[in-house]
């Protein structure tokens, strides 16, 4: 189980281990990559309207609708994304594309164009292979196997780490041995002492590739029966939806102590014919991961529900911080960095061990030559 669950994986767990070293510091490397300015101005300066943003928006681009706003909470910024239609987006989500403003002045500071004409950046790329190898929900199952395997490779390797050395101390390494051996006293305690970081991470990924079907799941049952009664109204226009900026001011003071910071509005594909659904998240490190959205009827502006989220999304969402270690700042991020380089060691170290002992077998094997009347060794 340990050899063939390794073997099968290693491939993809390196890619995985590759991307995910920038990905850790994907803050960081987006800052250094793409600096942002900012008009200098009192910190507790208020933020612009979000009506008079979205007004905006839709002057740049008569006819065209707002499916989106995010209210960036880390920088003064607001992304108001449009498309040409609910149904376009429906159909190529890459028809979207967004107008940023600055969230105190409401400055336009960039205007995108859409979505499936911007060449790719560098994180998103890194994102991409190391979520799905840009093979979509297929690519998301694919590589969420492939952290099973690796979840049974660290599982097998526990097992086997204690009969494999019980004539050694722990944690030796036998510098005296032939090269094969010592690569395999390292490979077991490189692995030994990862293995808890390992486990953890490999059924986090596990649990974040599941993404895609956990999230179709909730919309499927429990929205659906919180949206029932409104089955059957008619669909909403465009002159009878509320002020956005009104919702938001709802949402914000149905959960106070937390942070909204989007608002999808209603007919996105992501949220509802009649609603407004805006997602909250908590003020520290750790509950910044934990995400509750909120239902506003868009066309009274009341508020509809505050959703509570099933245990399985919960569980994706605590998976998130800990697969990246993004919540305890840089030294975790460092240390989250460094299990990953001894990782792709033990994984490099296992293939060479597997191919090594391939060669000793083939030289070891024994050689039969044809003669009579039986098959004997060669000499």
């Amino acid at each position: 189980m340990h050899t063939w669950s390794s073997l099968i994986c290693t491939l993809f767990l390196l890619i995985i281990c590759v991307t995910g070293l920038p990905l850790i510091f994907s803050e960081e490397i987006d800052g250094w990559l793409e600096p942002r300015h900012y008009a200098a101005l009192p910190a507790d300066a208020p933020h612009a309207s979000l009506d008079g943003l979205k007004a905006r928006a839709l002057a740049a681009y008569p006819g065209q609708v707002v499916t989106s706003i995010f209210v960036d909470d880390d920088e003064p910024q607001v992304y108001v994304w449009i498309a040409p239609s609910f149904a376009a987006v429906e159909a190529n989500p890459k028809v979207a594309h967004f107008m940023r403003f600055d969230a105190r002045s409401g400055e336009m500071l960039e205007r995108s164009g859409a979505l499936g004409a911007r060449p790719a950046s560098f994180m998103t790329i890194m994102l991409r292979l190391h979520r799905d190898l840009f093979a979509g929900l297929p690519g998301e199952l694919f590589m969420g196997v492939m952290g099973a395997l690796f979840v049974a490779a660290v599982v097998s390797g526990i097992v086997l780490y204690g009969p494999f050395t019980r004539k050694l101390d722990f944690g030796a390494v036998r510098t005296e041995r032939a090269r094969r051996t010592r690569w395999l006293d390292l490979h077991n305690l490189l692995g030994v002492v990862t293995l808890a970081w390992a486990g953890v991470v490999g059924a986090t990924g596990v649990m974040n590739e599941l993404s895609t079907p956990l999230f179709a799941l909730w919309r499927g049952t429990e929205v659906a029966t919180m949206l029932a009664p409104w089955k059957d109204k008619p669909p909403l226009q465009a002159r009878e939806i509320s002020s956005p900026q009104a919702a938001f001011d709802t949402a914000v003071h149905a959960l106070p102590g937390m942070v909204v910071t989007s608002i999808t509005f209603p007919g996105d594909r992501n949220g509802t014919p009649f609603h407004y659904v805006l997602w909250a998240k908590g003020r520290s490190h750790l509950t910044a991961q934990l995400f509750n959205p909120v239902l506003v009827d868009a066309r009274t502006g009341m508020l509809t529900a505050v959703v509570k989220m099933p245990w399985y999304l919960r569980a994706l969402e605590l998976s998130r911080p800990l697969h990246f270690g993004n919540y305890g700042g840089m030294p975790l991020k460092i240390l989250w960095a460094l299990l990953d380089l001894v990782t792709i060691v033990v994984l490099g170290s296992g293939l060479y061990l597997w191919l090594a002992r391939r060669r000793r077998d083939r030289v070891a094997a024994p050689r039969f030559t044809l003669s009579t009347p039986a098959l004997e060794p060669a000499e």
